[in-house]
This record gives structure tokens, sequence and C-alpha cells, in this order.
């Protein structure tokens, strides 16, 4: 009798180490919700990466040299750095900041799109069609009474209207469109607000 009670504790012991075992894997190999992986990713970032981007997104012309200056380190650990936050996605791209009104592009107009229907195909040839027009800079699918949003830069009203009547004019899918025009830029910083990190 005692020899059975123990073989069924072992048992139960068995299973037990395996469903154990089974939940610890599978909990261990689940992919993380986006917002946990988010939360990992900036928190591999330490007070030096965040001091690396402010002072690359200030200046992208900067020298490693300047930049080790600027953070305290020599240059070789401030280049991994550099190396690994493009790597990592951190930084995507360098560029320099174009003048509008110096290149004849200063009429800045924010343009609210709605699509006669949304539908799949719909949207996706609206946005191929989008990509390949010049004077849109940005686009962003956007929530609430339209479809899009569109940042457009033209020289003037009268170029503005031409290029809403032929050029997003001719796109079927369009249903309406509201423009507002950019009276005096207040803020632009061009960046992101690493310090909040």
């Amino acid at each position: 009798m005692a020899d059975k009670t123990n073989k069924k504790k072992y048992e139960n012991s068995v299973k037990l180490l395996i469903i154990v075992k089974f939940v610890v894997e599978n909990n261990f190999n689940r992919p993380k919700p986006a917002s946990q992986k988010k939360k990992a990713m900036t928190d591999r970032l330490d007070k030096t990466d965040i001091q690396i981007l402010k002072a690359l997104q200030e200046n992208g012309r900067i020298t490693v040299k300047e930049l080790a200056l600027k953070v305290h380190l020599s240059t070789t650990p401030v280049f991994d750095r550099m190396h690994r936050l493009e790597e990592e996605g951190f930084i995507q791209r360098y560029t320099a900041v174009l003048s509008p009104s110096r290149l004849g592009r200063g009429f800045i107009v924010y343009c609210s799109v709605r699509l006669r229907r949304m539908g799949r195909d719909i949207a996706n040839d609206f946005i191929s069609r989008i990509k390949d027009i010049p004077e849109v800079a940005e686009c962003y699918n956007i929530s609430g009474d339209f479809d899009f949003l569109l940042k457009i830069y033209a020289p003037d009203m009268r170029y503005y209207n031409d290029f809403l009547i032929n050029t997003l004019g001719t796109i079927e899918s369009l249903g309406s469109v509201q423009s507002s025009f950019v009276m005096n830029e207040v803020k632009n910083c061009y960046g992101l607000p690493v310090s909040l990190l």
C-alpha cells in the first residue's frame, strides 16, 4: 500500500514538473507585446546614449571627436555607441534641414483628405499615388473625420490651387479635401524630445 502511495506521489511530482517546465518555456519564448518591446528598447539607452542622440539631433555633422568631448568619453566607445544606435534603429538617417522659403517653397499647406470610401485596395492605391507626388513632403494615415493628413510645400496659392485640381484631383479615390495654410511657423525643433527619456 505504501509503495502504491509513493508511486502515485512520484507520478504526480513528475507531471507537475512537466507542467511547470512547459509553462516556463512557453512564457519565456512567447513574443513580448509591442509596448513591452518599446520599453525594453528605451531601457537599453543610458544617459550617455541619450546625450549622443541629443547632440546628433542638434548637429548631424558633428565629428566623433567633438561628440566624444561633449559626452566625456574617448572616440572609440562613442563611435561604437553611434554604430549600435544606428544598427538598433534609434538613428534612422542623417539629413540636412533645408530652407523652404530660400528654395521658393515657403507656402506650406496641411491638407486633410477623406477618401470616397475606405477599403484596402482604395487606401493602397491612394498611398502609392501620394508617394510619387514630390510636393507632398509628409503623409499620415489618421483617425477622426479624415483619413489622411498631407504636408505640402508650394511656391504660392496659385500653384497650390493648380496642384489641388490637376494633381490631387486626378486621384479617383479622393472624396473631399480640407486645406489649412501655415501663416507663421511658431516652433519647429526638427527633432524628438530625447531629453525627456
